[in-house]
Order: structure tokens, then sequence, then C-alpha cells
């Protein structure tokens, strides 16, 4: 799907404690950096939809499991990203996106474009968008 770019990311397995990598400057898909945050979601709920105008999101789960599914208005993209399918999703402006807990003590970290601005995105209940969850 244009505007989408799923990135395999790195981990490395250490006996004292594990390093998961996220993103470098140099990476595709980096767009300038405004802000980095983690957000939580209980398994079985379900978040969205937002779209967002002028923000690229980069999104990466290192604790449990979480589907992220995108709408163009033409089609759906769906992945389920988590430490065994650790990839960084990249979102750019202009796509719907809404996610939902898989697992249990799921966290995401978003290294979002731009600072929050909450007149910058658009929100949609969830039921108004056709999304078989």
């Amino acid at each position: 799907m244009d505007g989408v770019i799923l990135t395999p990311l790195k981990q490395i397995h250490h006996p004292k404690g594990d390093v998961f990598h996220a993103m470098k400057k140099s990476d595709v898909g980096f767009e300038g950096f405004g802000e980095a945050y983690f957000s939580t979601i209980h398994q079985g709920d379900i978040k969205g939809w937002k779209k967002h105008t002028k923000m690229t999101l980069n999104l990466v789960v290192p604790f449990g499991a979480i589907e992220f599914v995108v709408w163009d208005e033409k089609a759906f993209f769906s992945v389920i990203l988590s430490p065994e399918n650790y990839q960084r999703l990249t979102v750019c402006a202009g796509l719907w996106v809404a996610f939902r807990g898989v697992g249990k003590n799921n966290m995401l970290l978003n290294l979002a474009s731009l600072e929050h601005d909450p007149n910058e995105a658009i929100n949609q209940a969830l039921e108004s968008i056709p999304y078989a969850w």
C-alpha cells in the first residue's frame, strides 16, 4: 500500500538484557523527529480510527502483540507486530489507522515526525469504517 513501510528491526539478545532497535535518522520512513511516546492497549480492545494530516507515524511493538490496520479508502493493510515479528510500521499522513491488542501487556512506541497537535488529526468511530475485527 502506498504510504506504508514495514522495516525489519534488529534485536540483540544478551543474557543480562536484550536490545531492541527502533529507528535511526538514516532509516527509510524517517521524516524528522517531533516526539516519542509509549502507549498500551488491553487485550481485545481497539483504538482508532485516526487519520493524521501531516504527521508520519513510526510504530514499534517491543512487548505483547498488536494488530495494526491501515485503510487508504480503497483497501486495508493489516499486520501484527510483536517481539516475534519485530518490525517498524511507518504510516504516512493521509491514511486511516486503528489497532487492536492481541497479546497481554501490549505496548507500542510511536516515533512521530511532529509533536502532538489535536487539530492535526481526524478521528472516526470504529463502526464508521467497515473492517471485520
